[in-house]
């Protein structure tokens, strides 16, 4: 088999912090630089708890010659026994001439009730029907769902009977940590401070902590509770490229990552054919993955069954009712900013319309701002310590049981008019990051407020929002009370970012205008006055835009696409810019400038479809790959601001003249295109590096035309 040695460098020790000290100093042995599993990992497609799990026991230290040799072992270990798709041939060949060999792959196993045996098929060397005994199956039950990944002994005997595969299991050996010690666990937690384990905790799921915010780092650990707390009901939407699925599919062996289309009752629930239970009898967490999409096919008697568990933890085979402790999360790409569905729908908008019911929804207990979460970058994964991921799933699996939810009755009671549903959700959230953030029930009165208002704040947003859906539900004032009768409410960041919008009974009723205090880009200030937001301010005239032509001469300042382009770009929802020089750094910038202006002036809660015709760079394959790179950023940050950036290539020399269309019936020709000043210096203390007005010209000019049939 191929060595994958030399396909990754070696990764160069950072400078230990003194955070890592302290980690290494009270976790040793279960701890890894997290950096090294891309070291390892090579061409292997192996989640990355089974690599970690392999670091986990040859390179769990900070001395650097023990975890160069532990690399060394690992890889030899991954180009010896893991095996390729691509080379099952070979490796069934070494089994057959060695008679014995080992080997790192998935295995599931079903039964085979016409021969009353367990039957193993082994998902990368590609053979099935190796016989496997009961106890193995009595002491690892998840094998005959969705497979797990194992280390197995296989032999090769050939028979006469060509009914009799000749593969035999030897051993098998599923990767996943035996034992650990708790009162050590709780133990150590009492040598950091709340931010220091925040900031392990981010290490161990595999990212840098100084690149989060406070709150980014929360929206993080939200997503570990499904791990700890049995139950629980997580729901996840936002942009794309957030790591939505990431925890799910690779952070533990004891959750299960389906896509949302392959959901069926038997796969989920229970088999009625052959009365084989489903995901949710064996595995802690069940998250189903690409879950939004309005016209997806769903099934109806699944979304009712999946109604029924949610909220009572059971569900029915045949007369038999059983019980499960699985947590269900929910996660999807929203394709629309948060004003535009809070203007025309609500922030459930993207789901199948089967799912898009008020009671499956309130049967949710928490709903993650996946626009919140930052869209994952190179620099934000860390190469400090972190848990063995195998390690820390096994200490939340070990915390599932336990009940921390009354905690921050000792300082706040809730809302006495929020129902039984509202307060489940916010006792399994708080109950959740308790045991992650504070597993000895340790935490100060801030901190248990801090968590509370979270928990809160998630089970406030599914309300909210059902709110919209349904106006036949109660309105429900979300916060606490601390034990001198104050009363603190607690809003959502979309709440305060765009009153305008979010308050709205029902979803088929007509929108606020938006408050005189709302900025360009639709917020307010979080202690507005409620009153204040009701009042509608009178809006300004417009004045008339010029028609005809403009001379501009070299060297003028005083000029900027807000004053020259973007009136005549307000309330158009088509814009097309036709532009051949869009090519390097500065004529990028020019785009996004003019870009910003658009938004500015537009209604935050409104869509604006922006088409570049372009030329290719010719200029070589480099900085072709330059252009790319920058109209794809530009398009990901235009796509925050509502508006949806999309490029035309066209052939060179077919575009002659430079212009600007739109819906509304302007058509402006741009002499030099967007392209009209001159170069500057890159000094951030140069104020035409950020203000236009403040830049030099090159002679231009610009014809404005309207058709008044639009």
């Amino acid at each position: 088999m191929s060595e994958t040695e030399n396909e990754t460098p070696e990764p160069s020790a950072p400078q230990q912090s003194d955070l890592d000290f302290k980690i290494n100093l009270l976790f040793p042995g279960v701890v890894v630089r997290k950096d090294l599993v891309k070291a390892v990992k090579g061409n292997a497609i192996v989640p990355s708890y089974v690599l970690e799990y392999l670091l986990g026991q040859y390179a769990a230290s900070d001395d650097e010659a023990t975890i160069q040799a532990g690399i060394d072992t690992v890889r030899k270990i991954l180009a010896e026994h893991y095996v390729h798709r691509s080379e099952s041939e070979l490796v069934k060949s070494t089994i057959k001439e060695r008679g014995r060999h080992r080997v790192i792959d998935k295995v599931t196993v079903s039964l085979n009730e016409k021969a009353d045996v367990y039957e193993a098929e082994f998902a990368n060397l590609g053979i099935k029907g190796v016989i496997v005994d009961s106890p193995t199956i009595k002491a690892h039950p998840k094998l005959l769902v969705g497979g797990v990944w194992c280390i197995c002994d296989i032999e090769y005997f050939h028979s006469e009977d060509q009914q009799v595969v000749p593969w035999i299991l030897g051993s098998i050996k599923p990767i996943q940590l035996s034992k650990f010690d708790a009162d050590q666990y709780l133990e150590a937690r009492r040598g950091f401070n709340t931010e220091e384990w925040v900031d392990l905790l981010m290490q161990s799921i595999g990212f840098n902590p100084e690149m989060f915010s406070r709150r980014g780092k929360f929206f993080q650990l939200m997503r570990l509770i499904p791990f700890v707390e049995r139950n629980y009901n997580l729901v996840e939407l936002g942009p794309k490229g957030t790591g939505k699925s990431h925890i799910f599919s690779e952070f533990s062996p004891h959750g299960m990552l389906i896509s949302g289309g392959e959901v069926t009752v038997p796969k989920l629930f229970v088999n009625n054919s052959n009365g084989r239970i489903g995901l949710v009898g064996y595995w802690d967490v069940v998250a189903f993955d690409e879950f939004a999409g309005k016209k997806k096919r769903t099934d109806k008697a699944l979304v009712d069954i999946m109604k029924n568990y949610m909220a009572n933890k059971s569900f029915s085979r045949g007369v038999e009712t059983l019980g499960a402790e699985a947590s269900m999360v929910f996660v999807g790409n929203t394709s629309h900013t948060v004003p535009y569905m809070l203007k025309n729908s609500d922030l459930f908008d993207e789901l199948p319309e089967a799912y898009h019911d008020p009671a499956f929804l309130d049967r949710l207990h928490h709903y993650i701002p996946g626009w919140e979460v930052d869209i994952i970058r190179g620099e934000m994964f860390s190469d400090g310590y972190g848990f063995v991921v195998d390690y820390i799933a096994e200490v939340l699996k070990s915390m599932r049981s336990q009940d921390y939810s009354d905690r921050y009755l000792q300082y706040f009671t809730l809302s006495p008019d929020i129902s039984t549903r509202d307060r489940d959700g916010v006792h399994k959230t708080f109950s959740g990051l308790m045991k992650i953030l504070y597993p000895g029930g340790e935490a100060t009165r801030e901190e248990l407020e801090e968590i509370l208002r979270f928990a809160i704040e998630g089970r406030k947003r599914v309300k909210d929002q059902i709110l919209r859906i349904d106006s036949t539900m109660a309105e429900v004032k979300f916060g606490y009370l601390d034990k001198d009768g104050s009363w603190h409410a607690v809003a959502t960041l979309e709440e305060d970012e765009y009153p305008a919008y979010y308050h709205r009974v029902h979803k088929d009723a007509e929108p606020e205008e938006a408050p005189a205090d709302t900025d360009p880009l639709g917020g307010r200030a979080a202690s507005s006055d409620a009153a204040g937001a009701d009042k509608v301010a009178e809006p300004a005239p417009e004045p008339e835009l010029f028609h005809g032509h403009l001379e501009y001469r070299g060297g003028q300042r005083g000029v900027s696409y807000d004053a020259l382009l973007v009136p005549y770009l307000r309330g158009a929802s088509q814009i097309t810019i036709v532009d051949p020089y869009v090519r390097m750094f500065h004529q990028a910038r020019n785009l996004m400038e003019l870009i910003e202006g658009i938004a500015r002036r537009k209604d935050p809660a409104d869509e604006v479809a922006l088409k570049l015709v372009t030329v290719e760079n010719q200029d070589g394959p480099e900085k072709l790959q330059k252009q790319y790179e920058y109209l794809l950023q530009i398009k990901k940050s235009a796509a925050v601001l509502g508006i949806v950036f999309d490029v035309e290539f066209a052939e060179p020399h077919t575009i002659h003249d430079r212009s600007i269309t739109t819906d509304t019936g302007w058509r402006i020709l741009l002499g030099r295109g967007l392209d009209i000043f001159q170069r500057m210096s890159d000094s951030p203390f140069d104020l035409a590096t950020k203000y236009q007005k403040y830049r030099e010209l090159k002679a231009f000019g610009i014809t404005y035309l309207r058709d008044l049939d639009e």
